[in-house]
């Protein structure tokens, strides 16, 4: 994964609450599939 996506995947999972979703050893493709979810959990919990 890239360093944008490391920071970006850090962030998310802290905002989330789900810090184990954060890895070092992710593909970037991997990575950017468990941003896209965690955007998608935040939002939605900012929805209700």
């Amino acid at each position: 994964m890239t360093p944008r996506q490391s920071a970006m995947l850090r962030s998310l999972s802290a905002e989330a609450y789900q810090p184990k979703l954060f890895a070092k050893n992710l593909t970037a493709r991997e990575a950017e599939r468990r941003i896209a979810a965690l955007r998608a959990e935040i939002e939605l919990a900012n929805s209700v």
